[in-house]
């Protein structure tokens, strides 16, 4: 069975892009705020979180701190693909348990299955 990988982001061209670029390699669910999000988790116990930061309803911050309380999702690999590319931003995910930071502007769509490989 294919590893399930959870993209929460809210443009839904760049999650539609994202989940191409990773369908071939693992089983993709959509989410496009916090809250589905949240849900999602819950019910799909992804294997790995590709993580936007500004999200209606409830921010990625809410949502890597619920996971992180949760004993069921505590450990679940997280990767935050954001333009949001403040210091402060990047060290708080990082502490907050985020296995990468990766500013959207400074990625390439085909670059993605890589990252994602690397920590599934």
């Amino acid at each position: 069975m294919n590893k399930k990988v959870l993209i929460v982001e809210d443009d839904t061209v760049l999650a539609n892009a994202l989940s191409l670029s990773l369908k071939d390699q693992y089983e993709i669910s959509l989410a496009t705020d916090g809250k589905e999000a949240d849900e999602m988790i819950a019910k799909d116990k992804p294997d790995l979180i590709l993580l936007d930061l500004l999200l209606p309803i409830k921010n990625g911050f809410e949502v890597l701190r619920t996971l992180r309380a949760n004993e069921a999702t505590k450990d679940t690999p997280v990767v935050i693909l954001t333009n949001f590319e403040q210091e402060t931003s990047i060290e708080e995910g990082m502490k907050m348990g985020a296995k990468d930071y990766i500013v959207k502007a400074n990625i390439d769509i085909k670059d993605v299955p890589g990252v994602v490989a690397k920590y599934i």
